[in-house]
Protein backbone atom coordinates (compact mmCIF):
# COMPACT_ATOMS: atom_id res chain seq x y z
CA UNK A 1 0.00 0.00 0.00
CA UNK A 2 2.61 2.30 -0.42
CA UNK A 3 4.55 4.13 -3.77
CA UNK A 4 7.53 1.50 -3.46
CA UNK A 5 5.35 -1.01 -4.00
CA UNK A 6 3.54 0.35 -6.92
CA UNK A 7 6.80 1.42 -8.38
CA UNK A 8 7.76 -2.12 -8.29
CA UNK A 9 5.19 -3.95 -9.65
CA UNK A 10 3.42 -0.96 -11.99
CA UNK A 11 5.97 -2.20 -14.69
CA UNK A 12 4.12 -5.63 -15.21
CA UNK A 13 0.16 -4.52 -14.90
CA UNK A 14 -0.23 -3.89 -18.47
CA UNK A 15 -4.07 -3.90 -20.37
CA UNK A 16 -5.93 -2.71 -23.18
CA UNK A 17 -2.98 -1.02 -24.86
CA UNK A 18 -2.28 -0.76 -28.66
CA UNK A 19 -0.34 -3.86 -29.75
CA UNK A 20 3.31 -3.03 -31.67
CA UNK A 21 1.35 -3.59 -35.16
CA UNK A 22 -0.35 -0.36 -34.76
CA UNK A 23 2.95 1.47 -34.76
CA UNK A 24 3.14 0.44 -38.21
CA UNK A 25 0.19 2.13 -38.68
CA UNK A 26 1.78 5.37 -37.43
CA UNK A 27 4.89 5.23 -40.07
CA UNK A 28 2.02 5.15 -42.59
CA UNK A 29 -0.03 7.84 -41.03
CA UNK A 30 3.12 10.02 -40.69
CA UNK A 31 5.13 9.91 -43.58
CA UNK A 32 8.70 10.94 -42.31
CA UNK A 33 9.11 15.44 -42.50
CA UNK A 34 12.68 15.61 -41.89
CA UNK A 35 12.01 19.04 -41.46
CA UNK A 36 10.40 19.22 -38.22
CA UNK A 37 11.04 17.02 -35.49
CA UNK A 38 7.85 15.11 -33.82
CA UNK A 39 7.26 15.63 -30.18
CA UNK A 40 6.79 13.33 -27.58
CA UNK A 41 5.06 12.55 -24.15
CA UNK A 42 5.49 8.98 -22.71
CA UNK A 43 3.24 7.77 -19.52
CA UNK A 44 6.54 6.43 -17.95
CA UNK A 45 5.24 4.27 -15.17
CA UNK A 46 7.72 2.52 -12.89
CA UNK A 47 11.40 3.25 -12.55
CA UNK A 48 10.92 -0.90 -13.42
CA UNK A 49 9.98 -0.33 -17.00
CA UNK A 50 13.72 0.66 -17.11
CA UNK A 51 14.92 -2.36 -17.37
CA UNK A 52 12.11 -4.76 -18.17
CA UNK A 53 11.13 -6.30 -21.29
CA UNK A 54 7.46 -5.00 -21.39
CA UNK A 55 4.91 -4.27 -23.85
CA UNK A 56 5.51 -0.38 -22.49
CA UNK A 57 9.37 -0.85 -22.75
CA UNK A 58 9.01 -2.04 -26.64
CA UNK A 59 6.53 0.86 -27.91
CA UNK A 60 9.51 3.17 -26.60
CA UNK A 61 12.04 0.62 -28.49
CA UNK A 62 9.77 0.81 -31.85
CA UNK A 63 9.41 4.63 -31.73
CA UNK A 64 13.29 4.93 -32.87
CA UNK A 65 12.76 2.86 -35.73
CA UNK A 66 10.09 5.53 -36.75
CA UNK A 67 11.74 8.86 -35.71
CA UNK A 68 14.24 10.61 -37.65
CA UNK A 69 17.67 10.25 -35.49
CA UNK A 70 17.98 13.53 -33.03
CA UNK A 71 21.26 14.95 -33.16
CA UNK A 72 20.19 15.93 -29.29
CA UNK A 73 16.96 15.11 -26.86
CA UNK A 74 15.60 17.38 -24.11
CA UNK A 75 13.33 15.88 -21.63
CA UNK A 76 10.88 17.48 -19.46
CA UNK A 77 10.49 15.08 -16.60
CA UNK A 78 8.45 14.88 -13.62
CA UNK A 79 10.50 14.24 -11.44
CA UNK A 80 12.73 17.71 -11.78
CA UNK A 81 10.78 20.21 -10.03
CA UNK A 82 12.40 22.79 -9.03
CA UNK A 83 11.62 26.76 -8.12
CA UNK A 84 12.52 28.25 -11.43
CA UNK A 85 13.35 27.37 -14.44
CA UNK A 86 16.68 24.94 -15.08
CA UNK A 87 18.85 23.07 -18.03
CA UNK A 88 21.11 21.09 -17.61
CA UNK A 89 24.28 22.31 -19.19
CA UNK A 90 27.28 19.73 -17.92
CA UNK A 91 29.65 17.82 -21.06
CA UNK A 92 28.59 14.69 -19.03
CA UNK A 93 25.18 14.05 -16.86
CA UNK A 94 25.31 12.05 -13.82
CA UNK A 95 22.18 8.75 -14.34
CA UNK A 96 20.31 9.65 -11.14
CA UNK A 97 18.79 6.86 -9.13
CA UNK A 98 15.96 8.99 -7.36
CA UNK A 99 13.70 5.58 -6.09
CA UNK A 100 14.09 3.17 -3.30
CA UNK A 101 12.90 -0.18 -2.16
CA UNK A 102 13.92 -1.97 -5.69
CA UNK A 103 16.16 -4.32 -6.96
CA UNK A 104 19.92 -3.75 -7.16
CA UNK A 105 19.78 -3.95 -10.38
CA UNK A 106 17.97 -1.09 -11.37
CA UNK A 107 20.46 0.82 -9.28
CA UNK A 108 23.24 -0.38 -11.07
CA UNK A 109 21.73 1.11 -14.35
CA UNK A 110 24.22 3.93 -15.80
CA UNK A 111 22.85 5.82 -18.98
CA UNK A 112 26.56 7.53 -20.22
CA UNK A 113 24.87 9.68 -22.64
CA UNK A 114 26.40 13.19 -23.24
CA UNK A 115 24.86 16.67 -22.85
CA UNK A 116 25.48 19.39 -24.87
CA UNK A 117 26.45 22.55 -23.04
CA UNK A 118 25.77 24.65 -26.64
CA UNK A 119 22.77 23.81 -27.01
CA UNK A 120 21.78 24.77 -23.06
CA UNK A 121 23.21 27.84 -23.64
CA UNK A 122 20.85 28.37 -27.08
CA UNK A 123 17.92 27.42 -25.11
CA UNK A 124 18.55 29.98 -22.41
CA UNK A 125 19.32 33.11 -24.57
CA UNK A 126 16.42 31.26 -26.77
CA UNK A 127 13.56 32.07 -23.56
CA UNK A 128 12.14 35.10 -22.89
CA UNK A 129 9.58 34.51 -20.73
CA UNK A 130 11.54 33.84 -17.62
CA UNK A 131 15.20 34.05 -16.89
CA UNK A 132 16.75 30.10 -17.53
CA UNK A 133 20.06 29.19 -14.87
CA UNK A 134 22.47 26.66 -16.62
CA UNK A 135 22.28 23.78 -14.11
CA UNK A 136 25.86 21.55 -13.55
CA UNK A 137 24.68 19.82 -10.52
CA UNK A 138 21.35 17.82 -11.76
CA UNK A 139 21.83 15.13 -14.53
CA UNK A 140 19.16 12.40 -15.91
CA UNK A 141 16.34 11.37 -13.60
CA UNK A 142 14.62 7.92 -13.84
CA UNK A 143 12.06 9.75 -15.67
CA UNK A 144 14.36 10.20 -18.76
CA UNK A 145 16.68 7.48 -18.91
CA UNK A 146 14.30 4.57 -18.08
CA UNK A 147 12.61 5.87 -21.33
CA UNK A 148 16.01 6.48 -23.37
CA UNK A 149 17.38 3.37 -22.73
CA UNK A 150 14.93 1.36 -24.70
CA UNK A 151 14.53 3.81 -27.40
CA UNK A 152 18.77 4.43 -27.93
CA UNK A 153 20.38 1.57 -25.60
CA UNK A 154 23.71 2.95 -27.09
CA UNK A 155 23.77 6.19 -25.34
CA UNK A 156 24.81 8.19 -28.24
CA UNK A 157 22.90 10.78 -28.39
CA UNK A 158 23.59 13.88 -26.56
CA UNK A 159 20.62 14.28 -23.70
CA UNK A 160 19.37 17.57 -21.58
CA UNK A 161 17.11 18.24 -19.23
CA UNK A 162 14.34 21.15 -18.57
CA UNK A 163 13.48 21.50 -15.16
CA UNK A 164 9.62 22.15 -14.50
CA UNK A 165 9.07 25.18 -12.06
CA UNK A 166 6.48 24.43 -9.74
CA UNK A 167 5.03 27.44 -8.50
CA UNK A 168 3.58 28.22 -12.03
CA UNK A 169 0.23 27.27 -13.71
CA UNK A 170 -0.14 25.06 -16.57
CA UNK A 171 -1.01 27.77 -18.55
CA UNK A 172 2.60 28.92 -18.02
CA UNK A 173 4.22 26.03 -19.02
CA UNK A 174 2.31 25.74 -22.34
CA UNK A 175 3.89 29.33 -22.93
CA UNK A 176 7.03 28.48 -21.58
CA UNK A 177 7.09 25.74 -24.54
CA UNK A 178 5.83 27.65 -27.14
CA UNK A 179 9.46 29.47 -26.65
CA UNK A 180 10.93 25.48 -27.72
CA UNK A 181 9.08 25.39 -30.99
CA UNK A 182 12.16 26.29 -32.84
CA UNK A 183 14.18 23.23 -31.92
CA UNK A 184 11.98 20.93 -33.52
CA UNK A 185 13.12 22.46 -36.77
CA UNK A 186 16.86 21.49 -35.48
CA UNK A 187 16.36 18.35 -35.54
CA UNK A 188 15.94 17.98 -31.20
CA UNK A 189 13.50 15.17 -29.78
CA UNK A 190 11.58 16.39 -26.87
CA UNK A 191 9.82 14.55 -24.38
CA UNK A 192 7.91 15.07 -21.58
CA UNK A 193 7.82 12.56 -19.16
CA UNK A 194 5.20 11.84 -16.39
CA UNK A 195 1.49 10.35 -16.37
CA UNK A 196 -1.65 12.13 -17.41
CA UNK A 197 -3.60 10.29 -14.52
CA UNK A 198 -1.32 9.57 -11.64
CA UNK A 199 -3.01 9.16 -8.11
CA UNK A 200 -0.35 7.00 -6.21
CA UNK A 201 -2.56 7.27 -3.07
CA UNK A 202 -5.76 5.50 -4.44
CA UNK A 203 -3.42 2.18 -6.01
CA UNK A 204 -5.88 -0.53 -6.16
CA UNK A 205 -3.29 -3.39 -4.66
CA UNK A 206 -6.05 -6.21 -4.23
CA UNK A 207 -7.48 -5.77 -7.96
CA UNK A 208 -6.63 -8.08 -11.43
CA UNK A 209 -4.46 -6.35 -13.78
CA UNK A 210 -6.35 -4.55 -16.47
CA UNK A 211 -8.48 -3.03 -13.36
CA UNK A 212 -9.49 0.80 -13.86
CA UNK A 213 -11.17 2.93 -11.56
CA UNK A 214 -13.91 4.45 -13.54
CA UNK A 215 -12.85 7.85 -13.20
CA UNK A 216 -9.52 7.26 -14.38
CA UNK A 217 -10.90 4.94 -17.23
CA UNK A 218 -13.06 8.26 -17.48
CA UNK A 219 -9.99 10.61 -17.63
CA UNK A 220 -8.05 8.69 -19.56
CA UNK A 221 -10.70 9.28 -21.90
CA UNK A 222 -10.92 12.76 -21.46
CA UNK A 223 -7.51 13.68 -21.67
CA UNK A 224 -7.00 12.06 -25.79
CA UNK A 225 -10.74 13.71 -26.62
CA UNK A 226 -9.28 17.58 -25.34
CA UNK A 227 -5.82 16.89 -27.15
CA UNK A 228 -7.41 15.66 -30.27
CA UNK A 229 -9.58 18.46 -30.08
CA UNK A 230 -6.97 20.80 -29.26
CA UNK A 231 -9.14 21.96 -26.48
CA UNK A 232 -6.09 22.71 -24.04
CA UNK A 233 -8.05 25.51 -22.06
CA UNK A 234 -9.67 22.85 -20.70
CA UNK A 235 -6.86 21.12 -19.51
CA UNK A 236 -4.94 24.50 -18.13
CA UNK A 237 -8.49 24.43 -16.22
CA UNK A 238 -8.06 21.15 -14.21
CA UNK A 239 -8.05 22.45 -11.12
CA UNK A 240 -12.03 23.69 -11.31
CA UNK A 241 -12.99 20.88 -13.30
CA UNK A 242 -14.45 18.24 -11.04
CA UNK A 243 -13.90 15.78 -9.30
CA UNK A 244 -12.30 13.13 -11.33
CA UNK A 245 -9.98 15.85 -12.66
CA UNK A 246 -8.74 16.37 -8.74
CA UNK A 247 -8.66 12.66 -8.48
CA UNK A 248 -6.47 12.13 -11.62
CA UNK A 249 -4.73 15.33 -10.72
CA UNK A 250 -4.31 15.31 -7.11
CA UNK A 251 -0.64 17.68 -7.48
CA UNK A 252 0.84 18.19 -11.28
CA UNK A 253 3.74 17.46 -11.20
CA UNK A 254 3.26 14.36 -13.80
CA UNK A 255 0.85 16.56 -15.23
CA UNK A 256 3.03 19.08 -16.32
CA UNK A 257 5.26 17.40 -19.17
CA UNK A 258 1.74 16.76 -21.03
CA UNK A 259 1.37 20.87 -21.34
CA UNK A 260 4.76 21.07 -22.11
CA UNK A 261 4.28 18.48 -25.00
CA UNK A 262 1.60 20.15 -26.21
CA UNK A 263 2.49 23.60 -26.44
CA UNK A 264 5.29 22.29 -28.80
CA UNK A 265 2.79 21.53 -31.28
CA UNK A 266 0.46 23.22 -33.59
CA UNK A 267 -2.41 22.69 -35.95
CA UNK A 268 -0.37 21.15 -38.76
CA UNK A 269 0.13 18.40 -35.97
CA UNK A 270 -1.67 15.31 -35.78
CA UNK A 271 -1.73 13.19 -32.60
CA UNK A 272 -1.69 9.18 -31.70
CA UNK A 273 -2.09 7.52 -29.07
CA UNK A 274 0.28 4.36 -27.56
CA UNK A 275 0.46 2.38 -24.67
CA UNK A 276 -2.86 3.64 -23.88
CA UNK A 277 -4.17 1.95 -20.54
CA UNK A 278 -5.00 2.90 -16.85
CA UNK A 279 -2.87 0.14 -14.63
CA UNK A 280 -3.49 -0.77 -10.70
CA UNK A 281 -6.59 1.31 -10.96
CA UNK A 282 -5.30 5.09 -11.05
CA UNK A 283 -2.44 5.23 -13.28
CA UNK A 284 -2.52 6.33 -16.81
CA UNK A 285 0.35 4.51 -18.80
CA UNK A 286 -0.89 6.71 -22.06
CA UNK A 287 1.29 7.95 -24.60
CA UNK A 288 1.29 10.97 -26.90
CA UNK A 289 3.23 11.28 -30.32
CA UNK A 290 2.31 14.69 -32.08
CA UNK A 291 3.71 14.89 -35.66
CA UNK A 292 3.34 15.99 -39.07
Amino acid sequence: MNRRKFLRNAGIIISGMETLGSLKKFAEAFPVNDKIMPVIFVGHGSPMNGIQDNAYSRTWKEWSKIIPQPDAVVCISAHWLTSGTYVTAMDKPKTIHDFGGFPDELFKVQYPAYGNPKLAAEIKNNIAKTSVGLDHDWGLDHGCWTILRHMYPDANIPVLQLSIDYAKPAAWHFALAIELKLLRKKNILIIGSGNMVHNLGKIAWNKPEGFAFDWAAEMNHTFKKLIDQRNFQSLFDYEINGPSWKLAIPTPDHYYPLIYTLGLTDTKDSFRFYNDSVTMGSISMTSVIAAR
